[in-house]
């Protein structure tokens, strides 16, 4: 018998299994993906993700329909979020924090290589 897995727990499982990621409640009830202590985006319960992205990407991703306006930033750019209602929400809400992942992990990179280079 196959057991389905909750959306919020197959993000969870696989947001986790990449290095440096941890996952907890955040201040308001959510549950917080983290690196390097910062927040890479975070989940309302199994039906909505909410992220951040550089203005540029958030542009080109709002026009490609994957992302929408953040309920709580409606007339910004950068931060968004993304209905979950099926396994192609899942599988592309986890590309998305794939995105902000790797994003956060550039910049951690070049923070040290600038601490390297000045000491």
């Amino acid at each position: 018998m196959t057991t389905l897995q909750s959306a919020s727990r197959q993000i969870t499982d696989e947001v986790t299994s990449w290095p440096g990621v941890v996952a907890g409640h955040g201040r308001r009830g959510e549950w917080a993906f983290k690196v390097n202590g910062r927040e890479i985006g975070h989940l309302h319960g199994d039906h909505a993700a909410h992220f951040g992205f550089p203005k540029p990407l958030w542009a080109e991703l709002y026009r490609q329909g994957r992302i929408v306006h953040h309920p709580v930033f409606p007339d910004r750019e950068g931060p968004a979020a993304r209905r979950i209602e099926c396994q192609a929400d899942v599988l592309d809400v986890i590309e998305l924090l794939r995105i902000t992942y790797d994003l956060a992990m550039e910049r951690a990179a070049v923070r040290a290589a600038s601490a390297a280079t000045s000491s």
